[in-house]
C-alpha cells in the first residue's frame, strides 16, 4: 500500500497566502487593485458559497492574467518559488517533510493556489507531485485566465488526490482552513495547522 503525506500549501506549508503576492508580482499593485475593485461584488458574494468563491477567483484570473504569455508568467513563478522556499515556509514544516521522506512516504502538495509557481516549489522541495489549480493556455501560448477543471479546494482536493493515487493508500494530511476539511477527514492521519 502506498503511504502518502498530502500538504495544503497556503497557511500550512507557508506562513501566509501566496496567491495574492504572486498576482501582484505578475501584474503590479495598480492593476491588481483595479481588478479587486471591479470584482468587489463577486468577492462579497464569495462569503456566501463555494460556487461564488470559485467564480470570483476565476473572474480575477480572467481580469489580470488573460492574454499574458504563459511562459513569461511561469518564469516569474520560478523566481517567486525561490522566494517562498527561502523566506515563507512555516517553521518546522521542512523538517516534517523530511520526516515523511525518511519514512519512505510520497509527498504531495494539494492546493487551490496555482501550478504556475507551485510546480517550481515542489521541485525545490523535492516533492513527488503537485496537485493544484491550473490555468488554461490558448493555442497562442497565452493564458486565457480560465481555470482548467475545478478550483482545487474542499472536496476537489480529495477527488484530485484520489485520482492521482489511482488506488488505496495510507494518507497523512495537513491543512489549516475550512478549504482543507474534506482532505483532513479523508486522511488516516490528519493534522490541522
Amino acid at each position: 500500500m502506498r503511504r502518502v503525506a498530502a500538504f495544503d500549501f497556503d497557511g500550512t506549508l507557508t506562513t501566509s497566502d501566496t496567491l495574492v503576492p504572486f498576482l501582484r508580482a505578475v501584474v503590479g499593485n495598480r492593476d491588481l487593485a483595479l481588478a479587486a475593485i471591479v470584482n468587489a461584488p463577486r468577492f462579497a458574494l464569495a462569503v456566501i458559497s463555494d460556487r461564488s468563491r470559485d467564480a470570483a477567483k476565476a473572474a480575477l484570473f480572467r481580469r489580470v492574467l488573460a492574454g499574458r504569455s504563459a511562459a513569461a508568467v511561469r518564469t516569474l513563478g520560478e523566481r517567486y518559488a525561490d522566494s517562498i522556499v527561502t523566506h515563507r515556509l512555516r517553521s518546522g514544516m521542512p523538517e516534517r517533510i523530511e520526516w515523511h521522506r525518511d519514512q519512505g512516504h510520497e509527498i504531495v502538495i494539494v492546493s487551490a493556489s496555482l501550478t504556475l509557481y507551485l510546480d517550481a516549489v515542489g521541485r525545490r522541495l523535492g516533492l513527488d507531485a503537485v496537485i493544484a489549480t491550473e490555468l488554461e493556455v490558448g493555442p497562442d501560448g497565452a493564458l486565457t485566465g480560465e481555470i482548467v477543471g475545478a478550483n482545487v479546494r474542499r472536496a476537489e482536493k480529495v477527488r484530485r488526490l484520489e485520482a492521482w493515487l489511482g488506488g488505496d493508500a495510507e494518507i497523512w494530511a495537513y491543512g489549516d482552513s475550512t478549504g482543507d476539511r474534506e482532505l483532513l477527514e479523508r486522511a488516516d492521519h490528519s493534522m490541522r495547522i
